[in-house]
């Protein structure tokens, strides 16, 4: 009987084991948590934020990124994919010449009373033939009067990008999926 109970009980201590080794896996490899540290994601996210980012996946435009600039992490949203030209003129995106909206700021944007949100800009006057180089990406904040981003930093390599947030999950009142 001792046998039988020692067995039942190595079975289940090797079963915690595989348990953690897998929680472990998947919290650090695929789905890592970040702090939002600063105010240049509003009204998207906001400082003290938690969110969790996938590793995997493609980036695609719009997409919300954490990147990571020296001992630095950077929450900002792609805006420009490699061979874009990004323009903004009078609040307004254009990339490629053709006009975009951004639904993720209209109402931030109706509530700037003493300017645009988004100064004209162009990546003609900051790159090289203006285009967004081979796996590099044009990055911004939403909170585009207080962020720290490709304009002032160029385009981002894909190599520094984290993974793509996901899910804003703490304080529970700002908890969502970010698209």
């Amino acid at each position: 009987m001792k046998e039988k109970n020692l067995k039942a009980l190595w079975s289940w201590i090797w079963a915690a084991v595989v348990a953690i080794i897998i929680a472990l896996f998947i919290r650090f490899y695929l789905f890592i948590p970040i702090l939002v540290d600063g105010v240049s994601m509003m009204p998207t996210l906001h400082n003290a934020d938690r969110v969790i980012i996938n590793r995997f996946g493609k980036i695609n435009r719009f997409d919300v990124i954490v990147f990571q600039e020296g001992k630095n992490k950077y929450i900002k949203r792609v805006i420009g994919i490699p061979g874009d030209v990004i323009e903004y003129k009078q609040d307004q995106l254009y990339i490629n010449g053709k006009k975009y909206s951004e639904p993720y700021l209209s109402d931030y944007q109706k509530k700037m009373e003493d300017g645009p949100l988004t100064d004209d800009y162009s990546t003609k006057e900051q790159l090289q033939e203006g285009k967004i180089p081979t796996k590099s990406y044009f990055v911004l904040g939403d909170n585009r009067r207080a962020s720290k981003d490709s304009r002032i930093i160029g385009p981002i390599p894909k190599t520094k990008i984290m993974g793509k947030v996901q899910i804003a999950y703490w304080p529970l009142k700002n908890a969502k999926l970010i698209k």
